[in-house]
């Protein structure tokens, strides 16, 4: 089934700005909350549809991503996994940004304190998100590069694997929520009186009380470390982008889930082609004599140079086409091309000889400026490459 838009899915307009999306979701967060329809899947799945929708339009990288490429633009900034996986602890993330914190109040909060039912309440706290940068050669843009990185980060601790408890034996059950990791509660709303799930106070939501902490980390279950992460780069991608590998940022503290890895693209400039869009431009420089009598010249492209007929009498301004020898599209299955403008080169500094042979072309008849209607303006020949 296709994904409905998700303008769409919030109510807003593509115009809408960042209160109108959080308002829009905060609205239908409330209206289709599990707790306020036990037992709804249709509900269940509008109330993660707008979650999706608001994770993409709530930040701006993504945003602009989707407004580009649609669906396709955001999968690729996740790395290639599709939008749509989200857990239901990744959904309940974002009420801290839209309903508060329990008990700070906010109206709202009361109905997110916690998990939905015994064992969702998240571990410990999640990890920090990283960001690299990475340059790109419009060569490795072209065809896609899969790259390796060191990243200096926290890591999960190899004597307590995480937990910060010093053994098996540290560790006890939560007196208060008897290890469920939440406490239910019946609240007096102004929508009335309902039931509601909150993290357990005692033990943050573990279900677990940490007797005795581990000697390596001090009981926050992580540690300084390295790794060597492969990042696998999709052509196209441009100067600015940002793709997401999930879980590749800093380790949680006392086993909570891990931070993101960011990933900004850098284009590095390329010594004799430059891009526009999925083009590539080229500019020939030519001698008066090949212009004017033809030649077979090499060009360079990205993938090896070509031969390209240059026909007797082009003019300074023509633009050649090299078809799918540009970039390709992030997002589909289109290339661009390679566009070559021709210049003609003029000699600076003349021997005697040369400078008798032009004066004397320079009275002859076929040497005298006459452009016709097939001589087009520089600016015609631009509207009609890029119409």
């Amino acid at each position: 089934m296709a994904k409905r838009d998700y303008y769409e899915v919030l109510g807003v307009d593509r115009n809408a700005d960042a209160d109108t999306i959080k308002k829009a979701y905060r609205k239908q967060a409330l209206q289709y909350h599990p707790d306020r329809n036990p037992d709804n899947k249709e509900a269940e799945n509008r109330f993660k549809e707008a979650a999706e929708a608001y994770e993409v339009l709530s930040d701006a990288d993504k945003k602009a991503a989707y407004d580009r490429y649609g669906h396709a633009g955001v999968d690729q900034m996740s790395g290639g996994r599709p939008q749509g996986g989200m857990s239901y602890e990744d959904i309940m993330a974002h009420f801290g940004d839209i309903f508060g914190d329990a008990g700070g109040g906010n109206p709202f909060a009361e109905f997110f304190g916690g998990g939905r039912g015994g064992g969702r309440t998240q571990q410990g706290q999640r990890g920090s998100n990283i960001r690299v940068k990475i340059a790109l050669s419009l060569e490795e843009i072209a065809t896609g590069v899969t790259k390796k990185i060191k990243v200096r980060k926290q890591t999960t601790c190899d004597t307590c694997n995480g937990s910060g408890a010093r053994d098996h034996n540290s560790v006890s059950t939560c007196s208060t929520c008897r290890g469920a990791g939440y406490v239910r509660q019946v609240r007096n709303t102004f929508m009335g009186q309902m039931q509601t799930t909150a993290a357990c106070p005692s033990c943050n939501g573990s279900g677990k009380t940490i007797t005795a902490t581990c000697n390596k980390c001090r009981g926050e279950g992580t540690m300084e470390g390295e790794e060597t992460i492969e990042i696998k780069i999709p052509g196209g991608v441009e100067e600015g982008m940002q793709l997401t590998l999930r879980g590749k940022g800093n380790a949680g503290r006392r086993g909570g889930p891990a931070g993101d890895l960011l990933v900004t693209i850098e284009e590095k400039s390329h010594e004799i082609l430059h891009r526009d869009g999925m083009n590539v431009v080229y500019e020939l420089f030519v001698n008066f004599a090949d212009a004017a009598l033809g030649s077979t010249i090499d060009v360079p492209t990205l993938d090896g140079k070509v031969k390209i007929k240059v026909p007797a009498g082009t003019q300074a301004g023509k633009i050649f086409r090299l078809k799918d020898k540009g970039l390709p599209s992030v997002q589909s299955y289109e290339r661009g091309d390679q566009l070559i403008h021709v210049n003609i080169w003029t000699p600076k500094n003349l021997t005697d000889e040369e400078r008798s042979i032009l004066e004397k072309m320079r009275e002859m008849k076929n040497f005298q400026p006459n452009p016709g209607k097939s001589e087009r303006s520089f600016f015609d020949k631009m509207r009609e490459m890029f119409s």
